[in-house]
């Protein structure tokens, strides 16, 4: 059974929209007959994108170039729908890049990590809420974060705050909105496991093994959001559900069992972790 948001005609609008999992996602929702809003940084590749959307089947597509991270560009997406559509039924907050970190720098690939992965998250879901619970129709946000967020492996911590920000964020928009007399609106945190993407891709051109597509990871989300999940934990062909669970209980037993930060990759407890993984 799907979501009652995901009705024909209802308006859906992602970001990060002209690859990867934001196109699957808009060619998706145009299956259902939607009317789909695509936005994304790169004209080039949206203009591509939106016909890819008209061909899957979209009542409508309008297709806006914007910086998620700018709010003036985030309201000006916002008013452009509105004037086009009038109400907005399901955002996707899923824009992101990962340029690459370290903690010291470079600080301009950190300011512009936070800007997109995480204040592009708060962003649309400032600009479109109040709208979205003002119409009273079934709607939904739903905001892409990642596992490294919950997980915060070493290599690329820029990214990792972002996530682990959007995390916050969404469980904290949630809980507003499931307070709210009368709301129709929910939140979900959608956490995707490995998907081969342009942003994953690096110089690979074939999908690896291990990979799920855009498109089965959208499956898998609409599914969860069909159940009512707020989290939408993705596996994918390398790692299982089991596997996902206990990573995360090892990550929070790091403060319960006072151990050092990221001890999973530290070397006096990296056989602990081991025979962690490994228990039944």
């Amino acid at each position: 059974m799907t979501h009652a948001a995901f009705s024909p005609l209802n308006v859906a609008i992602v970001t990060g929209a002209a690859s990867g999992i934001g196109l699957a996602a808009a060619q998706h929702f145009a299956g259902l007959g939607m009317r789909v809003v695509l936005a994304d940084v790169d004209g080039d590749r949206l203009d591509a994108a939106a016909a890819a959307v008209a061909a899957a089947g979209a009542a409508e597509v309008l297709a806006v170039v914007t910086d998620v991270g700018d709010l003036n560009s985030v309201e000006a997406l916002r008013d452009a729908v509105l004037a086009r559509f009038g109400r907005v039924h399901v955002l996707m907050n899923n824009a992101g890049i990962q340029p690459g970190s370290g903690i010291t720098g470079p600080r301009q690939n950190w300011e512009r990590v936070l800007s997109v992965n995480l204040w592009g998250v708060i962003n649309g879901s400032q600009a479109f809420a109040p709208g979205m619970i003002a119409h009273g129709e079934p709607a939904l946000i739903i905001n892409t974060g990642s596992k490294q967020g919950i997980t915060t492996p070493p290599g690329d911590p820029a990214y990792n705050v972002a996530k682990a920000g959007v995390k916050v964020f969404t469980e904290a928009l949630q809980h507003d909105l499931r307070n709210r007399e009368g709301c129709r609106v929910s939140a979900h945190l959608f956490i995707p496991g490995f998907v081969f993407t342009p942003l994953t891709a690096k110089d690979r051109t074939d999908k690896p093994a291990g990979a799920w597509t855009p498109a089965q990871t959208v499956d898998f989300m609409m599914t969860s959001v069909a159940r009512g999940d707020f989290y939408i934990l993705c596996p994918d062909n390398e790692v299982d559900r089991a596997t996902d669970e206990k990573r995360i209980q090892w990550a929070a037993g790091d403060i319960i069992g006072n151990r050092p930060p990221l001890s999973r990759w530290h070397p006096d407890y990296g056989q602990a972790f081991k025979a962690f993984l490994d228990q039944n």
